[in-house]
């Protein structure tokens, strides 16, 4: 079979396209004919070789994909041949709360091969169905960063019509995120550099947005764009803790989400992989819970599909303008 492997060096001039053998499913193990992927941040860091997420070489990278059935093994319950699913980013998380070792494994980072192969072998257990009303592009972007804004936004905020929810930048947490608030009746303020995307995200829902360029102080302008009371909850996708701080209202709820521009500020400094969950500077809890939110487990998945079921989202596909799918398109093609 053909699959994209990160050779030799990082970057994206390190995808290469190589032979590898057709795997065979073992007991309780399905293999699935890919037919679609999507990328995230992350896989860019994985690709770019960059800290934590850096991978051995050889690696097959990306996380979020879409298949078919087309061979199982013995004692498979779960899916049959033909069947169309997607392997969760965490293959061990598959309920309840969160634990270290349901976290490793991660596809397509570090420490496992991920999905961006004609053939990907997996144990029943993490996979799910698709939803037929998605579109196997639509539903490839569901692994991470739709259960990530989910897992952002459910768990921790109960969210109700008519609460303020703030939505940093436009990428695929931040659309998801968007998208869910608005499912449950919030007005969600979005910010962003790019007023194009700005419109963007109105068309989508967003009650108001910010460009954060033109107004560099948007913790103030949420204040008053909710009437000096500040954000019920902030979904900060961007690493900008003290920032989102500054937004929420006295008990709002910060779900710390991402860490684009580091995860250092004025008297913070979190440890990522072994401090994520916590609770973070006790003068920030005065004001604000702060919850870190990671991607999540496999019924998350089902749940956030589900939701998605009567409300029309217009998704991110995995489509040739993004880098790195060109790299992989045109490699697969066989054109350099």
């Amino acid at each position: 079979m053909k699959a994209i492997e990160i050779r030799d060096t990082f970057g994206l001039d390190s995808l290469k396209l190589v032979e590898r053998p057709d795997p065979a499913p073992g007991p309780g193990q399905v293999v699935l004919k890919m037919k679609a992927f999507s990328i995230n941040y992350r896989d860019l860091l994985v690709v770019n070789g960059v800290g934590r997420w850096k991978p051995p070489g050889g690696r097959v990278p990306l996380s979020d994909g879409v298949g078919i059935v087309a061979a199982t093994g013995n004692d498979v319950s779960r899916v049959k041949v033909g069947d169309r699913v997607a392997p969760i980013f965490y293959p061990k998380w598959l309920d309840g709360r969160v634990a270290a070792g349901k976290m490793r494994q991660a596809l397509g980072g570090a420490a496992a091969d991920g999905v961006l192969a004609e053939y990907t072998l997996f144990d029943e257990a993490s996979l799910v169905h698709v939803p037929a009303h998605l579109t196997d592009e639509e539903a490839a972007t569901l692994p991470c960063a739709g259960v990530t804004a989910w897992s952002a936004l459910i768990p921790f905020g109960n969210i109700s019509p008519g609460n303020s929810v703030v939505v940093l930048g436009t990428g695929g947490v931040s659309i998801f995120a968007l998208q869910f608030a608005k499912f449950l009746g919030a007005r969600v303020i979005v910010t962003s550099s790019s007023d194009q995307k700005l419109a963007r995200a109105k068309e989508l829902g967003a009650a108001a947005v910010i460009n954060y360029k033109t107004e560099p102080d948007w913790p103030k302008a949420v204040v008053e764009l909710t009437d000096g009371l500040g954000a019920d909850y902030v979904v900060d996708t961007v690493g900008g803790l003290k920032e989102a701080i500054a937004a929420v209202r006295l008990g709002g709820t910060v779900a710390f989400v991402g860490l684009l521009i580091g995860t250092s500020g004025d008297g913070v400094h979190v440890n990522w992989p072994d401090r994520f969950f916590a609770k973070i500077v006790d003068s920030f809890l005065t004001k604000a819970g702060n919850n870190g939110a990671r991607v999540g487990n496999a019924m998350t998945y089902i749940l956030s599909a589900r939701e998605l079921l009567d409300f029309a989202l217009p998704l991110m596909k995995a489509v040739v303008a993004d880098p790195l799918a060109a790299k992989f398109l045109k490699e697969r093609s066989g054109h350099s």
